[in-house]
C-alpha cells in the first residue's frame, strides 16, 4: 500500500535484478520446501511424462486414421472398380514410405485411441493425486513452521503487528502459495512436458511448418513477462490489504459488546466498506493485467493458424505434403496451443505466490533477539531471591521505561509495585520471566543473570496471575493443565479446589471435560480468574507475579480469589503490580514507580506517613471509594 511510483517504474525498469531475485526465491523455496517430498514428485514426474506421451500420441493417431480411411476409400473405388486386389498400397506423401493395410484390420484404430484415452487418464488421475498431496504437505509444513517461529519470537514482536496481520499470513498469502505451487507443479509441468511431446510430433509430421509455428508464439513472451511483473507488484498490496482487512474484521467482532452499547455499527460498516473497497480496486487491477493475457495469445493462435493453413494448403497443392499430415499437424497445433496458454497464464499465478513466499520468508527470517546464550546452563534455583541492578530498558522506538532501576526482593516476601499508568510497573514484570531483555544493567535470581540461563529453567520457576485472563478454546481440564502439562486429573482437581474453583466447575455439565469457548466467554470473570489461579497453584513456582489479579472481580469473587491468593504466595517470591492500594496493604515492601524509577519504598503505613506520591495516591483512592459508597438518607427538616 506504502508503494510509491518511483519504486514501481524501478522496478519495472529493472527486469534483471527482478529476475535474480525471483531465481533466488524459487530455489530457496524448492530446496527448503518441496525437495524433501522428493520421492512422490518422483512418481508424480513419471505421471507427467506419461501423461505427455499419451497426449503427444493422440496427432500422430489421427494421421493414421486419416491415411487408413483413404486407404479404405482407394480400395473401395478399387473393388467397385473390379479389382482382385485383397490388399491396398497406401501412399504417405509426406516420407515417400509406404505400407500395406488390410481393411479387415481398420477396427484397431479405434480401439487404440480408447486405449490411449484410458492410459492418459490413468496418468492424469496419479499426477493430480501425488501433486496436490504434495502441495497440501508443503503447505502444512510451512504453517507449522510460521507459528513456531511466532510462538518463539519476542514479545515486542507479537505486537509490532495486529494479529489480523500475521494471521493473514496463514490464509491469504498461504491460499496464494498453494494455487501457485499447484499450477507450477500439476498443470504447468504438466502442459509444459506435454508441450514438448507435442512439438516433436509437429516437427515428425512437418518441420516447415513447425517453424513457423515457432517464430510466432516467442512473440507473446515480452508482454507476459511485462504483465508478471505488474502482478507481483499488485499481489504484495493486495495480499497486505488482505491482511488490514483480516486486523479489522477480528477487532469488529471481538468489540462487538462496545460496538452495539455505543452505537457504531455504522462507523464500523463504514470503516469495513471503506477496506472492503480498496480491495476489490487491487483485485480489479489484477483481473485487468490477466484478462490482457488471453486476447494475446488467443490472436497469436489465430496468426499461427492462418499461416499454417496457407503454407500447407501450398505445400499439397505442390506435391510436398499430404492431408493427413496436415490434419494430424493441425490436431498438435491445437493442442499444444492449450499448453501454451496455461503457460502464460500460469505467469500471474506465479507472481502471486512469489509476493506471498516473500512476505513469508521476511517473516521467517527475522531472528528473535532474546535466545538461549551459547553459554546458557539451567537455572539453579536456592529460594527465588531477585535483584535488579541498575536496570534500564528502552522500546525500539526509543521510549524509555525503566531508568537505572535497583530493586532487592528477598526470597519469600511480597513486594508491591504501584504508580501511575505508564511508570514502568509491567515492564519490571516483563523483565523476569524475560520476555524483554534489559538495555542497561542486570536481572538476577538468586544470583544468577537471566541471559545466563536457559529460557525454559527460567520461565519453569516463573508463575503469572493477570487481570487479563488467558483461556483457549479447549476444556477446563486443559486449561488449568496448561500450568504443568504432565499432572494427573487429581493433582488438577486439588490445585482447582485451592483456588476455590472445584464447586463450579463439578456443577457444570461435563465438569472438568466442559469446553470453555473463546477466550473463556462460557464463563463469568470470577470464575475465568479462579481457573487462571488454579492454573498458576498447579505449576508451583518459586517465583510469583501478579497483576491486578482481583481488580476486574465482584466482591464475592474477590473474597474467594484474594484468600486463594493468599495460600498461594505462602513460601514464594511475590512480586504484585496493584491499582487498587487496598489490596497491598499486606505487603512487606511497597516499591512506588514513576517514570520507570523507584521514587519511594517501604510499608503502607511508613509511606502514608511520610506524605510522598504513595500518600497523595492513598488519599484520592480512598476518598474515591468512600464517595462511591451510597450515602446514609438526611433526616427532613
Amino acid at each position: 500500500m506504502n508503494d510509491t511510483p518511483s519504486t514501481q517504474s524501478k522496478a519495472a525498469k529493472a527486469p534483471l535484478e527482478f529476475d535474480a531475485s525471483t531465481r533466488a526465491l524459487v530455489s530457496r523455496f524448492a530446496r527448503d520446501w518441496v525437495a524433501p517430498h522428493w520421492r512422490v514428485l518422483v512418481l508424480a514426474v513419471f505421471a507427467m511424462l506419461m501423461v505427455a506421451a499419451t497426449t503427444a500420441a493422440y496427432p500422430a493417431m489421427i494421421t493414421l486414421m486419416v491415411n487408413t480411411l483413404m486407404a479404405a476409400t482407394d480400395a473401395g473405388a478399387d473393388a467397385a472398380a473390379g479389382s482382385s486386389a485383397t490388399d491396398v498400397e497406401v501412399i504417405d506423401a509426406s516420407d515417400g514410405d509406404s505400407e500395406l493395410l488390410t481393411l479387415k484390420y481398420l477396427w484397431l484404430v479405434p480401439l487404440a485411441l480408447v486405449i490411449v484415452a484410458a492410459a492418459r487418464g490413468l496418468a492424469l488421475y496419479t499426477q493430480n493425486l501425488l501433486l496436490n498431496t504434495t502441495v497440501l504437505r508443503v503447505i502444512t509444513d510451512l504453517q507449522k513452521a510460521m507459528h513456531a517461529h511466532l510462538l518463539a519470537a519476542d514479545l515486542a514482536r507479537m505486537g509490532r503487528d495486529a494479529t489480523g496481520q500475521l494471521v493473514s499470513r496463514f490464509t491469504n498469502d498461504v491460499n496464494a502459495i498453494r494455487n501457485g505451487l499447484a499450477s507450477s507443479i500439476s498443470t504447468t509441468a504438466r502442459d509444459a512436458v506435454q508441450l514438448v511431446g507435442l512439438v516433436a510430433i509437429m516437427f515428425w509430421l512437418d518441420w516447415v511448418l513447425s517453424l513457423v509455428v515457432l517464430l510466432v508464439y516467442p512473440i507473446a513472451a515480452y508482454p507476459i513477462v511485462r504483465i508478471g511483473q505488474r502482478m507481483r507488484d499488485v499481489s504484495k498490496r493486495t495480499q497486505k490489504q488482505m491482511g488490514n482487512i483480516t486486523a479489522l474484521l477480528t477487532e469488529s467482532l471481538a468489540g462487538a459488546r462496545m460496538v452495539k452499547t455505543y452505537g457504531l455499527e455504522d462507523y464500523e460498516a463504514a470503516r469495513a466498506g471503506e477496506a472492503f473497497e480498496q480491495n476489490r480496486r487491487l483485485r480489479v487491477k489484477a483481473i485487468r493485467n490477466k484478462a490482457v493475457l488471453d486476447p494475446v495469445l488467443e490472436v497469436l493462435g489465430g496468426i499461427a493458424v492462418a499461416g499454417v493453413l496457407l503454407i500447407a494448403l501450398y505445400r499439397i497443392s505442390t506435391g510436398e505434403g499430404s492431408l493427413a499430415a496436415l490434419a494430424g499437424f493441425i490436431t498438435a497445433l491445437l493442442m499444444a496451443a492449450q499448453s501454451i496458454r496455461a503457460v502464460g497464464n500460469f505467469n500471474a499465478i506465479l507472481q502471486e505466490a512469489l509476493a506471498a513466499i516473500q512476505r513469508i520468508f521476511d517473516l521467517l527470517d527475522e531472528e528473535p533477539g532474546i535466545v538461549d546464550a551459547a553459554h546458557a546452563k539451567p537455572l539453579a534455583l536456592s529460594g527465588g531471591h531477585v535483584e535488579f541492578d541498575g536496570v534500564g530498558f528502552a522500546y525500539e522506538d526509543g521510549t524509555r521505561a525503566l531508568k537505572n532501576l535497583t530493586l532487592d526482593i528477598p526470597a519469600g516476601t511480597l513486594i508491591a509495585l504501584v504508580g501511575r499508568s505508564g511508570a514502568g510497573k509491567s515492564t519490571v514484570f516483563n523483565m523476569i520471566p524475560r520476555l524483554f531483555d534489559v538495555s542497561e544493567g542486570t536481572v538476577r535470581i538468586d544470583g544468577q543473570d537471566l541471559r545466563d540461563v536457559t529460557l525454559d529453567s527460567l520461565r519453569g520457576a516463573v508463575a503469572m496471575v493477570s487481570q487479563d485472563v488467558v483461556l483457549f478454546d479447549d476444556t477446563v481440564r486443559a486449561n488449568i493443565a496448561f500450568g504443568r502439562m504432565d499432572a494427573s486429573d487429581a493433582e488438577i482437581a486439588d490445585a482447582a479446589k485451592a483456588a476455590a474453583a472445584h464447586d463450579f466447575i463439578s456443577a457444570m455439565p461435563d465438569g472438568y471435560d466442559t469446553l470453555v469457548g473463546d477466550r473463556g466467554f462460557k464463563l463469568s470473570g470470577g470464575e475465568r480468574q479462579r481457573i487462571s489461579l488454579a492454573r498458576a497453584i498447579l505449576k508451583d513456582a518459586p517465583i510469583l507475579l501478579l497483576d491486578e489479579a482481583t481488580s476486574a472481580l465482584d466482591a464475592e469473587s474477590e473474597r474467594l480469589v484474594q484468600a486463594a491468593l493468599e495460600k498461594l504466595e505462602e513460601g514464594r517470591t511475590t512480586i504484585a503490580i496493584a491499582h487498587r492500594l487496598a489490596t497491598v496493604r499486606k505487603a512487606d515492601r511497597i516499591c512506588v514507580m514513576e517514570a520507570g524509577e523507584i521514587v519511594e519504598e517501604g510499608t503502607h503505613e511508613t509511606l502514608t506517613a511520610r506524605g510522598g506520591l504513595y500518600a497523595k495516591l492513598a488519599k484520592l483512592q480512598f476518598r474515591d471509594d468512600e464517595d462511591a459508597l451510597p450515602r446514609k438518607a438526611q433526616p427532613s427538616a
